[in-house]
């Protein structure tokens, strides 16, 4: 009876790893950290193409790793647990990599070539804040 419970537990366990376990989809997870995301957002930060982005979001996505939010014509990504990059830091330290290495990676930053409202917030145009006065 209690091998049968540690394979279940055992394959519910490996289900999300195995989806994360590409060093691809570890880096679209750092690059989305503990906010979140859009994939121009990532286009930016990884150099990869959009339609390359999109089918790793696509998988991160249905293993519910990940979940999305839309905003006009921007999709938001942020993950579902941010635990989960604590696990990455941990698998980086068993690789011998140091925890604040990847804690450096993990996204905190804008991009100036990315277009989103998170990285180029709209700009007010002077005309638009000019008080009109009538004589």
């Amino acid at each position: 009876m209690k091998k049968r419970h540690i394979l279940e537990f055992s394959e519910k366990i490996a289900a999300p790893l195995s989806v994360i376990a590409s060093p691809q989809r570890i880096a679209i997870l750092l690059s989305i950290g503990r906010g979140e995301a859009c994939v121009c957002h990532l286009e930016a930060a990884l150099g990869w193409r959009q339609a390359y982005i999109s089918q790793h979001l696509m998988a991160l996505r249905k293993a519910d790793i990940l979940q999305d939010r839309r905003e006009g014509r921007y999709v938001y990504y942020r993950l579902k647990n941010a635990s989960l990059l604590d696990l990455i830091t941990a698998s980086a330290s068993q690789s011998g990599l140091s925890a604040v290495a990847v804690s450096v990676l993990i996204n905190t930053q804008v991009y100036p070539s990315c277009e989103c409202p998170h990285c180029a917030p709209a700009v007010t145009p002077l005309d638009g804040l000019r008080v009109k006065t009538t004589s």
